[in-house]
């Protein structure tokens, strides 16, 4: 298994490179089917187009196939890569996540019991002095640091989707097939 903390270093600078910010760097599928998940944004618009997503890509691939080629592959199995967006329930994994998306509602688990809680959910409160906080229902604020959040994911709701609605809807309304336009 590679390192995730060396991996994302490795990862971070290319990703840079494209004008977009690291979400995330995730391995998933387990030892069947081994996949590479790098989730990314353009922190102008927290979105990634599908044209961002193909360029990252590519650019990954390169970067990992030449380090494969130089005897410095990253892993020692098979894997597959995964660019892509965080989506509209984004995984939260920064800070500035925190207080990027205040007064959206999330679920966060925890890796050690906060209250006699290991998982919460509620309203972001934001960041402060390094610790996040969350409005839990029934209980009040929470503040926990980043180090004891195993994962966190906002809730959809409808604030949340207007909160994330697409920069544009052209073209939304019509169906292309190949060779005409509807």
């Amino acid at each position: 298994m590679a390192d995730l903390a060396a991996l994302q270093q490795l990862i971070e600078p290319a990703v840079e490179a494209e004008g977009l910010a690291l979400v995330r760097v995730k391995m998933t599928g387990g030892k069947s089917d081994p996949t590479l998940q790098v989730m990314a944004e353009d922190p102008a618009t927290r979105q990634l187009t599908l044209d961002d997503c193909a360029r990252l890509s590519r650019r990954l691939s390169e970067m990992l196939d030449a380090l494969e080629a130089e005897g410095n592959d990253p892993f020692d199995h098979a894997y597959r890569l995964e660019v892509s967006s965080p989506g509209i329930d984004r995984p939260l994994t920064r800070l500035q996540d925190f207080e990027d998306w205040k007064g959206h509602d999330a679920r966060v688990a925890l890796e050690d019991p906060v209250a006699e809680r290991k998982q919460v959910a509620g309203p972001l409160l934001g960041v402060e002095r390094e610790l996040v906080g969350i409005d839990v229902p029934g209980h009040g604020e929470m503040w926990v640091t980043l180090a004891n959040i195993r994962s966190a994911k906002l809730v959809m709701t409808d604030k949340l989707i207007e909160a994330t609605a697409p920069l544009s809807a052209e073209g939304a309304d019509r169906i292309q097939v190949e060779g005409q336009d509807s």
